[in-house]
């Protein structure tokens, strides 16, 4: 499914119009990315938890070369699915 499609179905699912179903979903892809930013965990229960996990500096090789390369330390953002998730995904 992509973003159309979603949006396609946020509107059908919720009586919205397909303008203020993509509208609501930028909206929440935003504040989950500026609260992300911040350093702050967005919990949705029966849904998942939004946070930010950090990877420490590590050793690489570049796969062209076979030199060894610094991978930096670096932000990334992680999903975590609840357990209502996981069985309707099961089930």
């Amino acid at each position: 499914m992509n973003k159309t499609e979603l949006v396609a179905a946020i509107a059908e699912k919720t009586a919205l119009t397909k303008k203020d179903a993509d509208s609501a979903l930028k909206a929440f892809i935003d504040v989950v990315g500026d609260e992300l930013n911040k350093g702050e965990k967005i919990q949705l229960a029966g849904f998942g938890t939004f946070e930010v996990s950090e990877r420490a500096e590590r050793q690489g090789i570049n796969p062209i070369t076979k030199e060894s390369i610094t991978i930096p330390a670096c932000k990334v953002p992680k999903f975590k699915a609840m357990k209502a998730l996981k069985e309707k995904v099961n089930n």
